[in-house]
């Protein structure tokens, strides 16, 4: 598991914005095809579990964001 974390720490480095944009388009496309195939039965279930994750990583993910905004460059 360690090597596929360091594999992933390497591709980022080498990432642009452009490529981390993709990479959440097409992981909200997989999400909404996986969503179209559940039973109607477990919709509510699976829209609570997407909200409450939406919010788990959002909040992080925009503190750290607004730190960067925020910070003075040298």
């Amino acid at each position: 598991m360690k090597c596929l974390f360091g594999y992933a720490d390497r591709y980022i480095q080498k990432s642009s914005w452009k490529d981390m944009a993709l990479l959440k388009f097409c992981l909200f496309s997989m999400g909404i095809l996986i969503g179209m195939q559940l039973p109607e039965k477990s919709k509510r279930r699976a829209a609570i579990i997407a909200v409450l994750v939406f919010i788990g990583t959002y909040i992080p993910l925009m503190t750290k964001f607004i730190g960067v905004v925020t910070e003075k460059e040298v």
